[in-house]
């Protein structure tokens, strides 16, 4: 590993820490360094995100992420980062909680291919549907959702894919929240928002769907 990535390695640590999150250990901070470098690389050809710079992908992208992967419940076993553009937060899911069987649905073609590659130099257990999310057929322990086109939609198709008793993850900001937990409908309780770092405005809001039939 270059010097480089080490030194935005210790950085990412340092943020996180800052953030009142846990540290990653060496081995994951070294899985990061080397999504870091892919990242980059792709960014200069294909527009995985408009975040280009280093510090910030760390700060905002992963941190974010990340917070999210260590605030998720225990116990979840399936999840689906619905809409994962650029890999976040499922990659950094997989990467912090690799009991979590990851599924990255994406379905425009250079991005889903970035994921297959991400999921390679990686390894990661995780799987990549390159196609729409709503054309799985299956259910989820738990469905997450970032930066999504038309959030709202997104949301209204993202809740049926929940397992009942299973849990839905957003990370949207204060002003859109309430639309969103409108959209996801009446088998939702919602906990308390959790503030994501790097933002006044940005949360991590967090449903769990009854446990009953739909």
């Amino acid at each position: 590993m270059s010097e480089a990535a080490e030194i935005a390695g210790v950085r990412l640590n340092e943020l996180l820490v800052g953030a009142g999150l846990l540290a990653l250990d060496a081995e994951q901070l070294q899985r990061f360094e080397a999504y870091l470098s892919l990242l980059q690389h792709w960014n200069a050809r294909v527009n995985l995100t408009a975040i280009r710079e280093r510090d910030g992908i760390l700060s905002r992208h992963f941190v974010e992420s990340i917070a999210c992967a260590q605030h998720l419940p225990a116990g979840i076993v399936t999840l689906l980062d619905f809409g994962s553009g650029a890999g976040f937060p499922g990659v950094p899911i997989s990467l912090c909680r690799p009991e979590i069987q990851v599924t990255l649905a994406e379905s425009r073609g250079k991005k889903a291919a970035f994921l297959q590659e991400a999921v390679r130099v990686l390894g990661l257990a995780a799987k990549v549907h390159s196609g729409r999310a709503e054309t799985i057929g299956t259910r989820f322990d738990c469905v997450v959702l970032r930066a999504v086109d038309r959030m709202e939609l997104a949301v209204q198709a993202a809740s049926v894919l929940v397992r009942p008793g299973g849990w839905l993850a957003l990370m949207t900001t204060g002003v859109e929240l309430a639309a969103l937990q409108s959209a996801a409908g009446r088998e939702y309780s919602w906990s308390t928002p959790i503030p994501l770092p790097g933002s006044e405005h940005r949360l991590l809001a967090i449903a769990a769907r009854e446990n009953t039939p739909a």
